[in-house]
């Protein structure tokens, strides 16, 4: 997306417009309320593009200024499409190691890397039943004892303070009242992080 003058910004609505209704055709979505429009913010005085659309009867916008295109999501978006674009022809399958036996291999052909995604969170959560707790008091035994209580699988670790000032900052950055320095470390930190799900 190009939103350094007027033109730029139009033909980068008119690509972004054409994308998204490609995209919703191809998964059988028509949405006759969506919009793309190129607009001068009224105070920055530069270029952006507002996407509108009806969800669920209520009109949802977007903004896209430069602002976000050079955000650390936007350009790490940006290199997994370029490197993912054009990688499936034609004939292009999934496969994958059936768990049970080393000898099977489940496949299935693909149009896309987000039909592929499908079928493999589909195969992942075969068999799954997923539960979370907020506490240890909504376990019941059986849960308590595989998860925290057996001693075969737990580990106790000390956990040490070697510097106090430092970790009393960072206790009130992620736990205090003030939103910006919470903000600002998850932005910082967000790409890097490792999250269990």
């Amino acid at each position: 997306l190009d939103l350094s003058g007027p033109t730029q910004a139009q033909e980068s609505a008119n690509r972004l417009l054409q994308t998204m209704l490609s995209i919703a055709a191809r998964r059988g979505i028509v949405d006759p309320s969506l919009q793309v429009q190129a607009l001068m913010h009224p105070m920055t005085e530069h270029w952006m593009l507002i996407v509108r659309r009806l969800q669920h009867g209520n009109q949802r916008s977007t903004s896209i200024d430069a602002e976000f295109l050079l955000s650390a999501d936007a350009i790490a978006l940006g290199e997994a499409a370029k490197s993912l674009s054009n990688l499936l022809t034609n004939g292009a399958q999934i496969k994958k190691n059936d768990i049970d036996r080393a000898d099977r291999q489940k496949q299935a052909p693909v149009q896309s890397f987000e039909e592929a995604m499908r079928w493999l969170f589909a195969e992942a959560d075969r068999g799954m039943n997923r539960q979370r707790y907020k506490g240890l008091g909504e376990m019941n035994p059986g849960q308590l004892w595989e998860t925290t209580m057996d001693p075969s699988v737990r580990r106790l670790l000390r956990v040490q303070i070697e510097d106090a000032i430092s970790a009393d900052q960072m206790f009130s950055t992620l736990m205090g009242d003030d939103v910006e320095p919470r903000r600002a470390f998850i932005e910082r930190n967000a790409l890097t992080a490792r999250i269990d799900v």
